[in-house]
């Protein structure tokens, strides 16, 4: 037997009742046959039609999640309205269960990934399953961005997480595959000391212009010889505050990130470098 015959009115009712987007009201009538009134149920069931109504608020909290697997390391994004619900185990669960899943299926997008069947409930596809969960936690939720970090091959890595995952940062350590804890220590620091770059010929020459300039107004009627010293200067004392090997090492400010790697080469016997850092702040 077909069934009734989905038409662009039917379609309008149901998302004037509940504020779904056309396509998402669309599957529904045909899942429902046609039948509105059950296909507003299964947009219900779906937890789509109330989170619709949550969507717009600020997500302005949260928590960066992070799963470590043989091969990759999955990092994820998810706000919250307050830190309250933050803080909320269930909401802590779905933060787990998804950066998990993120490290298993290593997807190529956050568009792609809200599509994948929820692995705990494979019913539903993840967005699905995210609107239930704001359906059930009475806030909105949205998972704002994910990035999987394919291991290098001959690499420690370092994974820290501050402030109760408001702030999650990693270092790569080329050269050994037994450096976690000494990476995981250069991820702290990286928490601490919020640097932009990993070394000087990283800063982009627009930014370093800039520098010179503010310089430049600072000096005027110097000699120009002068003038260039101090520019160079300038832009060293400017590369110690945001590249971090130059940056003075908070556990022994006697030393730069450099001098600490170089030490800890010397003292295993391996050529270790700090080749990619990785600091994801809520918000940032």
């Amino acid at each position: 037997m077909m069934g009734q015959k989905i038409t662009p009115e039917m379609i309008k009712d149901l998302r004037e009742r509940s504020g779904v987007g056309m396509s998402k009201c669309k599957d529904a009538l045909v899942e429902a046959d046609g039948d509105v009134e059950k296909a507003s149920e299964i947009l219900r069931k779906k937890g789509l039609a109330s989170a619709v109504k949550k969507e717009g608020r600020e997500t302005k909290e949260g928590t960066i999640g992070f799963f470590e697997a043989d091969k990759d390391i999955a990092l994820m994004e998810v706000n919250t309205e307050t830190d309250f619900v933050a803080k909320n185990e269930k909401f802590q669960k779905f933060v787990k269960d998804l950066t998990e899943q993120v490290a298993k299926t290593t997807p190529s997008s956050l568009e792609n990934f809200l599509k994948e069947s929820y692995e705990i409930d494979p019913s539903l596809t993840v967005e699905e399953y995210r609107n239930l969960l704001i359906q059930s936690i009475g806030e909105n939720i949205k998972i704002s961005r994910l990035e999987v970090i394919h291991k290098k091959e001959n690499a420690s890595y370092g994974i820290y997480s501050h402030m109760g995952g408001k702030i999650v940062t990693i270092v790569e350590i080329t050269g050994a595959t037994d450096e976690d804890k000494f990476a995981r220590d250069l991820a702290m620091h990286v928490a601490a000391e919020a640097p932009e770059y990993l070394k000087e010929s990283d800063i982009p020459e627009t930014i370093k212009r800039k520098e010179e300039e503010i310089a430049r107004s600072q000096i005027k009627g110097k000699p120009e010889n002068i003038i260039e010293k101090i520019l160079i200067g300038k832009v060293k004392a400017f590369a110690k505050q945001v590249c971090l090997l130059e940056q003075s090492y908070v556990k022994d400010p006697s030393m730069n990130v450099k001098k600490i790697v170089e030490n800890r080469a010397k003292e295993t016997q391996k050529t270790l470098a700090i080749t990619c850092f990785w600091r994801w702040k809520i918000g940032g």
